[in-house]
């Protein structure tokens, strides 16, 4: 465990035991969110015909966009559970650099840029490493 006793927010709890499992159950719900938002977006706005399509145009082949969906869905709601965190959200990673690399990569490095630069999906796919190390936290089904 850190040490923040020389710390203002060490003495009221900031880097405990207690204060790391709720700082894991936030992030893994933010990332569990996040995740059924993607999803939702791709199913219900963009349609998988067309997130298939949108896929397929990147070079990469149109099952891959069901598959993601998938992962998507069925990671967020693992993450919100605290289902095998670490696993789950090491898995995960590699749709976020996919996402870095494919659809953002092009368009540099500020997500601001027309179509999104790859700085948000680089730093999701970070905090998707913190998850993983970190571990469910407080309220997970499992690690």
């Amino acid at each position: 465990m850190i040490d923040l006793s020389s710390n203002l927010l060490g003495a009221a709890g900031a880097g405990s035991a207690t204060a790391i499992a709720l700082a894991a159950l936030l992030l893994r719900l933010s990332l569990g969110g996040l995740f059924l938002a993607h999803a939702y977006l791709k199913y219900f706005v963009f349609t998988p015909k067309g997130a298939a399509g949108f896929f397929a145009s990147l070079g990469v082949p149109g099952w891959f966009a069901y598959l993601t969906i998938a992962a998507e869905t069925l990671g967020g709601i693992a993450l919100i559970l605290g289902f095998q965190t670490s696993l789950v959200a090491l898995l995960l990673i590699p749709t976020l650099l996919g996402a870095a690399i494919l659809a953002h990569g092009k368009n540099g490095f500020w997500f601001n840029n027309e179509n999104g630069g790859w700085e948000y999906p680089a730093f999701w796919a970070v905090t998707l490493l913190i998850q993983a190390l970190l571990g469910g936290g407080a309220l997970a089904l499992t690690a």
